[in-house]
């Protein structure tokens, strides 16, 4: 099991035991991650371990249910400020999709990549490169499903399931593709790029960092790090965003925190008080708005740094 499996794996368990999936669903999201006898093990260990809430009803909806816009940050997908679409773009192996957002106006601009939770490529992270791109950047999300046919093709629930099994260097040969396709466009600049992701996508973006040497500003939002010995491969100024009610992820922060401080690199943390894990996604239950538009806030400050003024 690679180590965003085991992200994916945890956070299934995480969500069972704060009653947000039922055992029926997180058996089913397990079994696709691990197999069966595995996932039957991992939830018997749960409930042997503490009592599990009570189960949702059947037809109790998502825990994450796309209401519309409420962070004030956001912006319109016909806002005429921006140009916005969905494209598709070559990839190491086939065609692979992503969405992609610029100014209007002319001129060329920073790149920043973009990585989906375990959700995929929903409204949600389209909205977020749009955000991107009304600050003066390229806004480049990737779908990690496109192998799959695209997010669209799957239930929302069986998504994360998908995600888990392809190794992490998958994904961020996907994210070199997309940079090296941004790269070839005319409103691009193809010497400054960053990238920033949540969730599942924060750990991506700590790989893509490693894996791509050239980024020059990256922001994981909760995303699982590295490993230690993977750090002296950074070289992208590093803006970490934590949720303080989120021990799981918070837990690894002494050890990326040395690591990086051990190997000279640029590493800043923030961590949020009284708030939980996606406390930025403005179409889930656990978004806060005053933390997220601060958080927002520090990552167009971040970028503006190293992108647009370094």
């Amino acid at each position: 099991m690679n180590d965003l499996q085991r992200y994916l794996v945890d956070e299934a368990v995480e969500d069972y035991k704060d009653g947000r999936l039922s055992r029926r669903e997180t058996l089913r999201l397990l079994t696709g991650l691990t197999g069966a006898v595995l996932a039957s093990q991992i939830l018997d260990a749960q409930a042997q371990s503490a009592p599990a809430p009570a189960a949702p009803a059947a037809t109790a909806a998502p825990a994450v249910v796309p209401t519309g816009p409420k962070s004030a940050a956001s912006v319109a997908d016909n806002d005429p400020a921006i140009i916005a679409a969905n494209i598709q773009f070559p990839g190491g192996d086939g065609q692979l999709m992503g969405y992609i957002a610029r100014p209007a106006k002319a001129g060329s601009f920073p790149i920043v990549l973009v990585c989906h939770e375990n959700r995929g490529l929903t409204r949600h992270i389209e909205d977020v490169t749009r955000r991107l791109a009304k600050a003066g950047y390229v806004g480049f999300a990737v779908d990690l499903l496109s192998r799959e046919g695209g997010t669209n093709k799957h239930s929302y629930d069986a998504i994360p399931a998908l995600l888990g099994p392809p190794p992490p260097a998958r994904h961020v040969q996907d994210f070199q593709s997309a940079l090296t396709y941004a790269k070839a466009q005319p409103f691009a600049r193809g010497d400054r790029a960053g990238m920033t992701g949540f969730c599942f996508g924060g750990g991506v973006t700590w790989r893509v960092a490693v894996g791509i040497p050239e980024l020059r500003a990256v922001v994981p939002f909760y995303g699982l790090p590295v490993a230690a010995g993977e750090v002296p491969k950074i070289n992208a100024p590093v803006l970490a965003i934590y949720a303080g009610r989120d021990a799981r992820i918070n837990a690894n922060i002494p050890a990326i925190e040395a690591a990086m401080k051990e190997n000279a690199k640029v590493f800043r943390k923030i961590v949020y008080p009284d708030v939980d894990h996606a406390f930025h996604n403005d179409t889930g239950d656990r978004f806060n708005a005053g933390a997220a538009l601060a958080a927002w806030d520090e990552t167009l400050a971040w970028f503006a740094k190293y992108l647009k003024n370094a």
